[in-house]
């Protein structure tokens, strides 16, 4: 196939920020596993099995919330080149950003007076994810490499290149009136 008649394909392959997305979401990934086994530790230290339970949750919550913003953009990615892939994108990526504030919401009713979570801990652990989460998101967009025109296609002859009158592109006469000459 050449270049010239390249057409954007479906598939989560075909935009160029995948690769960051998906390289953010493992590091989320693996420093949720460090951050929890660390809250763990630390809360069961200060606070016994609480902490422990307490750490854990906070760690599991701020992972939880960064992933679904990187995974609803990766599923809607899935729709690049579709006529509709604007429309789509906005919808999934506004609906992971819903379903994030109603779980906030409801975690917080149900977390509110549990004899099991230690606030501090909790805190402590949740602010400590959203820091790390942040983190690698700073990191792995300033490592990755990304064209400065991403997903875009070039033309494949430029209008200069074509002689007069050969019949291709529009020429106009040089004798002809642009309309700015008069007053």
């Amino acid at each position: 196939m050449s270049s010239a008649s390249h057409q954007p394909s479906s598939g989560p392959n075909s935009v160029t920020s995948t690769p960051i997305l998906r390289t953010a979401l493992i590091a989320s990934g693996a420093a949720a596993v460090v951050l929890g086994i660390v809250a763990g530790i630390i809360g069961g230290v200060l606070k016994g099995a609480p902490g422990v339970w307490s750490g854990l949750v906070g760690a599991l919550i701020a992972v939880l919330f960064g992933a679904i913003t990187a995974a609803s953009i990766l599923i809607a990615n899935r729709w690049f080149g579709q006529e509709l892939y604007v429309q789509l994108f906005f919808a999934i990526v506004m609906g992971g950003w819903f379903l994030k504030l109603g779980l906030f919401f409801v975690l917080i009713l149900v977390l509110r007076g549990q004899p099991w979570l230690e606030p501090v801990i909790f805190f402590w652990a949740l602010l400590a994810g959203v820091v790390v989460s942040l983190a690698i998101d700073a990191v792995v967009f300033l490592k990755m490499r990304l064209p400065v025109v991403s997903d875009a296609s070039l033309p494949t002859v430029a209008p200069e290149d074509v002689a007069p009158g050969s019949g291709t592109g529009s020429q106009q006469a040089p004798e002809a009136d642009s309309g700015n000459s008069r007053v």
